[in-house]
């Protein structure tokens, strides 16, 4: 509790009032009051007033205002330190009327501030001639207040999601983070004091219409898609929304972004890509065909494969080939869906199909799983060799019948018309049996028309280890290219689609 100075101290007031009655006016107050004589002498300070300087006597405060500067140091929320005229303490006793100056209090010898005090005065005056007869310093404790909105700022500052805050009064920034700056390209002289629509952030909004109700209303704006204006010209796609909040006592609203642009950018990109394929795709001269890879339903073909198959689009999309009876037996369709349903390409694989008008013709076809529009799909494609088979079954004719009669053909040309019928081990005497598994692996990805690196990410191995394995069977069965490799492996009947890939522990 404050000890009362001496009497002599009191005397002017005592003239003008009753202390007394004046102390149990104030005493309970949650504000601090701080009684000053015109002397410089503190009269009287409550307890909230000695609580808001961390003492508990009014000794400790200071028995003259010069006592209270020595030991309290003054400072504005600019870090501006006030100089002795400057303190309110000192211009309320010079007579100066002053309110809601805020202060940051330290006690001397420390470094940090203790309190944040709001201070207003007041001044008594003497009934009879007018003179002051006591000046008070009425203080309230604004810490709690600024620590708050010192963490707000702290935290609207860090945000990297870009923001700013307009004042409801009259719609002008108050306040923007360097997300925003760094989004837009605008410096921040250039947004603060300017109005929601000077840099306009509802610009082109999907329901611009609410969202400047809601403004209005000082309620919530729910997200919407906008367009921002930059500085340079051009536009920035973003998500905004706005939510009210206070700052101190005005009411405010805080807009909140989010970038569209990478999404636009990316979006188009993608709408540019397809737009290629497409026109990749219907121009090809190969006939194709894109179905879903989950039951087959056909979703595209192109031009070719109308020709080839009869089938105009709008009579095959839809639907499955199994369904439309594309293929020439139950067995190749089942061969065909079992080995995508296991997730294998096929390369090349011989296929019968029938066509619209009944005929038949002979086909390699390939698949490749892709992805449209994030669902996964099959490409199709289909090569016609009904023509090449023909001449290959009439080749073997003509061999044939020249066998029948080989009098006047040399023992030389005899055994070569009888490999080109039925090809026999060559000289090396090697068969399939003679290859490793991991040979046999190698050998079906050649056949597959598989390079050297591409076989490398199939079998997870070096692309050094698939050298070494390509020149063993090269020596093993006499030859030097990957035609030939293939070639001795077809004539052996060895079938590379039948081999599992990458199925067994690798053995380098």
């Amino acid at each position: 509790m404050s000890t009362a100075p001496a009497p002599s101290s009191l005397k002017t007031l005592r003239e003008t009032t009753d202390l007394r009655h004046l102390q149990q006016i104030v005493g309970g107050l949650d504000e601090g009051v701080v009684l000053i004589d015109p002397d410089e002498s503190l009269l009287w300070a409550n307890k909230a007033a000695l609580a808001m300087h961390g003492v508990e006597r009014l000794e400790d405060l200071g028995r003259t205002v010069d006592d209270y500067r020595a030991r309290f140091q003054l400072r504005y929320r600019n870090n501006h330190r006030l100089d002795a005229d400057d303190y309110p303490i000192g211009r309320v006793v010079a007579g100066e009327s002053f309110s809601e100056v805020v202060v940051e209090v330290t006690v001397a010898g420390e470094d940090d501030p203790r309190w944040v005090h709001q201070v207003r005065s007041l001044v008594l005056n003497d009934e009879d001639d007018g003179e002051p007869a006591c000046v008070v310093l009425i203080i309230q404790d604004v810490t709690a207040r600024y620590q708050a909105e010192d963490r707000f700022e702290q935290s609207f500052n860090a945000n990297p999601a870009p923001a700013v805050i307009c004042r409801l009064s009259d719609l002008r920034f108050v306040k923007v983070n360097q997300g925003f700056l760094e989004m837009t390209g605008h410096g921040k002289d250039q947004v603060l004091c300017k109005t929601v629509y000077d840099i306009d952030v509802l610009r082109n909004a999907e329901r611009r219409d609410l969202a400047k109700e809601r403004l209005a209303e000082g309620r919530t704006i729910p997200q919407m898609e906008a367009e921002l204006e930059l500085p340079g010209g051009g536009t920035k796609l973003v998500i905004v929304a706005g939510q009210p909040i206070d700052m101190g006592d005005e009411p405010c609203i805080l807009f909140t972004f989010a970038d569209l642009e990478p999404r636009r950018k990316a979006e188009a990109a993608l709408r540019h890509s397809e737009e290629r394929f497409t026109r990749t795709f219907q121009m090809a001269p190969v006939p194709m065909a894109i179905g879903a890879r989950d039951g087959h339903l056909l979703c595209e073909v192109n031009a070719s494969f109308t020709e080839l198959t009869g089938y105009a689009s709008q009579e095959i999309i839809g639907r499955s080939l199994a369904d439309v009876g594309l293929w020439s037996s139950d067995a190749a369709r089942n061969e065909i869906e079992a080995a995508i349903e296991a997730g294998r390409d096929l390369r090349g694989h011989e296929a019968g199909i029938l066509l619209k008008d009944g005929g038949k013709i002979d086909s390699l076809v390939s698949t490749e799983v892709i992805h449209l529009d994030d669902d996964a799909c099959v490409l199709w494609a289909f090569q016609d060799i009904t023509r090449r088979k023909a001449t290959e079954l009439e080749l073997v004719e003509a061999i044939e019948a020249v066998m029948k009669d080989t009098s006047w053909f040399s023992r030389s040309i005899m055994d070569k018309l009888a490999r080109l019928r039925a090809p026999q081990p060559d000289e090396t005497g090697v068969g399939l049996n003679d290859l490793t598994p991991r040979e046999r692996e190698v050998l079906a990805l050649i056949c597959r028309g598989l390079d050297d690196k591409s076989i490398a990410r199939a079998l997870n191995v070096s692309g050094n280890t698939v050298r070494n394995h390509v020149a063993r069977i090269y020596g093993k069965i006499g030859v030097h290219r990957r035609t030939a490799a293939a070639a001795w492996a077809r004539a052996r009947g060895f079938d590379s689609d039948a081999v599992a890939i990458g199925q067994r522990e690798r053995a380098e």
